[in-house]
């Protein structure tokens, strides 16, 4: 279960919720930025479909997401409690920026699909 971070973004309210409920062991995880997001970003975008325009401005988005590689930009803590996991994930706005940039130029990359093999001999497709 996922702690909504819009309405409380303070982790120690998180903490105490863990403490409240007994917990012994609280995971911690934080990315820092790399440039090879951006770097595999321009390989995917160069097989994007995308207007002149759109290709440009995602471009200069990309250019300007290099300037904050070193810098943290997602922090995330999480602990079981009986079946559920509960996690506390806190990314920053630009980060969150460059991944809709990232899934847009997913969505208009053009990936030559295969057809599926027939599972063996006995396959019909009436």
């Amino acid at each position: 279960m996922y702690w909504d971070t819009e309405l409380h973004p303070d982790y120690h309210a998180f903490l105490c919720a863990a403490t409240a409920a007994g917990v012994k062991m609280i995971t911690f995880f934080v990315r820092e930025f790399s440039g090879d997001m951006i770097e595999d970003a321009w390989e995917r975008l160069k097989e994007a479909s995308l207007s002149r325009e759109e290709q440009r401005r995602i471009e200069a988005q990309l250019r300007d997401s290099g300037n904050y590689t070193g810098f943290t930009c997602q922090i995330e803590l999480s602990f079981d409690l009986g079946p559920r996991v509960y996690i506390f994930d806190l990314r920053t706005d630009w980060f969150e920026d460059l991944s809709d940039l990232l899934d847009r130029i997913e969505d208009a990359r053009h990936i030559p699909h295969e057809e599926p093999e027939p599972p063996g001999p006995y396959f019909s497709k009436n």
